[in-house]
């Protein structure tokens, strides 16, 4: 369970640290509106936007996974995503090479393992 905690509340965190990041950089370059053009703005708003594409739909398949599998599984999958989510950043904004793909990569899987999980459980089967 306390994995399952500590791993969503940094992905809190790093929801907010994308959205400072964002905001930095618009101060910095006098973009109020739009990326203006600007690459890295674009970036920094596409890494923000990605997450939360991906995670509160994750959460909410983890949440859902946790009642019927238990902390331990709930907690592997939450890891896994915050994993993914730092690399996905850290490879959208430049600072991890291959990390957008590896991220994409961890995100998709835990998504597909959550969403099976819950099929399954649908059917009344319970594979793990």
């Amino acid at each position: 369970m306390r994995l399952l905690l500590s791993s969503v509340g940094l992905l809190g965190l790093l929801a907010v640290f994308l959205s400072l990041y964002i905001s930095r950089l618009r101060r910095t370059k006098h973009i109020s509106l739009g990326d203006g053009g600007d690459p890295t703005l674009l970036a920094a708003m596409r890494a923000h936007g990605n997450f939360m594409e991906f995670v509160p739909l994750c959460l909410l398949l983890i949440f859902l996974v946790m009642d019927y599998y238990g902390g331990r599984m709930a907690g592997i999958l939450a890891a896994i995503l915050l994993l993914s989510r730092l690399l996905h950043a850290g490879g959208m904004l430049d600072y991890i090479p291959r990390g957008r793909f590896l991220g994409a990569v961890g995100t998709y899987g835990v998504l597909i393992v959550a969403a099976v999980e819950i099929l399954l459980l649908g059917f009344r089967l319970k594979p793990f």
